[in-house]
């Protein structure tokens, strides 16, 4: 089990983009960020705050329809994944998860209902719980290589 390698207190909006934006610098193919937390409490906009730091009027729905959406960055393309109406793990493959593992960055909404799909050792795990008015981001992983790059986290707290 992953210890937290960083806690991060969002009072607002504005401190959610400033992770997110700390966070888009470290990011390179193949990597898989594992968002969980319960309906509503701010995966989609970690993830547009994210996007939109390198694309910053681009449009960043939730996927929650169409399942996945894609982006253009400067590392590659990011996949953004909301599997909360998938009702079998087997139904990621439909959505070319391999492709996105393999040659993208992946987000994902939901990881949960990936099941044994899911690449744990490799994930880095955002969870986001509420606490009051405030959100609590716990990153943690069980791969060396983001626990290194996590230490070097650059962002205004």
């Amino acid at each position: 089990m992953e210890e937290p390698v960083l806690t991060y207190y969002s009072r607002n909006e504005a401190d959610t983009v400033s992770l997110a934006k700390g966070l888009k610098p470290l990011l390179k193919k193949g990597d898989i960020i594992a968002l969980y937390g319960t309906l509503g409490v701010g995966k989609t906009a970690f993830t547009r705050a994210l996007i939109q730091s390198e694309i910053p009027n681009e449009e960043v729905p939730s996927p929650t329809f169409t399942l996945v959406q894609t982006y253009a960055l400067k590392e590659g393309e990011l996949f953004h994944f909301d599997l909360y109406r998938l009702e079998d793990p087997e139904e990621v493959y439909e959505l070319g998860i391999e492709d996105a593992f393999s040659d993208g960055i992946s987000l994902i909404e939901w990881p949960e209902k990936m099941g044994y799909i899911l690449p744990y050792k490799k994930i880095l795990k955002i969870e986001i719980t509420l606490n009051g008015q405030e959100r609590l981001f716990k990153l943690s992983s069980q791969n060396p290589d983001w626990t290194e790059r996590l230490n070097t986290l650059n962002f205004k707290p």
